[in-house]
């Protein structure tokens, strides 16, 4: 509505919105009515924004935490990439959808059988994690890419036997990310549109530092 020429539009969402006092009805001179938004609703726009773009930070900040510790255990790591994958089968038709996994890794090896790809999916509030655990076909492509996928949760937003249990999960409480269930392994072999995507999304640079400490592991061996 703010962004409109204010045209109602006669719903109950407009009743609601009038009736909280986030929207006036205003006439012109020749008594067509059209709808503003008031002072009050400026703010609650401004607030909702803002918890938007909170929610978003700590979204973004744990998705770069746990890209760093996939890069830490030498794994190549993508992240914000999208890609086909199978959300299901029914009888002879494959389902598909594009599945945007938050992290996405694969060991640093030349051996296809050894890559052992890992989703993990970030999850900041309760109303996230219960919308994907509406969402089977979202849950079967994060399942098709790869040999173990998890979802990463603060600490009590969810419990661990909530998650279905094709999935690993791990809780962050503060500066630690333990993990409260492993993955069950899968074999997983990656399908060539998945390897397009990849190239053209860049894996995420890697901090130097993050890996250092494999060529100490190098040199012991």
């Amino acid at each position: 509505m703010y962004r409109s020429a204010g045209w109602p539009c006669l719903d109950i969402i407009e009743v609601d919105l009038l009736a909280l006092g986030l929207l006036v009805r205003v006439q012109n001179p020749e008594g067509r009515e059209s709808l503003r938004v008031t002072d009050a609703g400026i703010a609650a726009l401004a607030q909702t924004h803002q918890n938007n773009r909170a929610v978003t930070d700590r979204h973004e900040a744990l998705v770069n935490r746990v890209a760093h510790l996939m890069q830490r255990e030498g794994r190549i790591v993508w992240t914000g990439f999208s890609a086909r994958a199978v959300a299901g089968q029914e009888e002879d038709k494959t389902n598909w959808r594009v599945a945007m996994p938050d992290v996405f890794s694969v060991r640093n090896t030349s051996v296809e059988a050894m890559l052992e790809p890992i989703v993990h999916e970030i999850k900041v509030n309760r109303a996230d994690v219960l919308s994907d655990l509406r969402n089977a076909a979202k849950r079967e492509a994060y399942l098709s890419l790869s040999s173990q996928a998890f979802y990463v949760l603060p600490e009590g937003i969810a419990k661990a036997d909530e998650i279905p249990e094709a999935f690993g999960v791990m809780f962050v409480q503060g500066d630690e990310i333990r993990c409260e269930r492993f993955a069950r392994k899968r074999e997983c072999k990656l399908a060539f549109s998945t390897w397009m995507a990849l190239a053209k999304a860049a894996p995420s640079p890697c901090d130097e530092r993050a890996q250092s400490w494999l060529n100490n592991v190098e040199r012991q061996a």
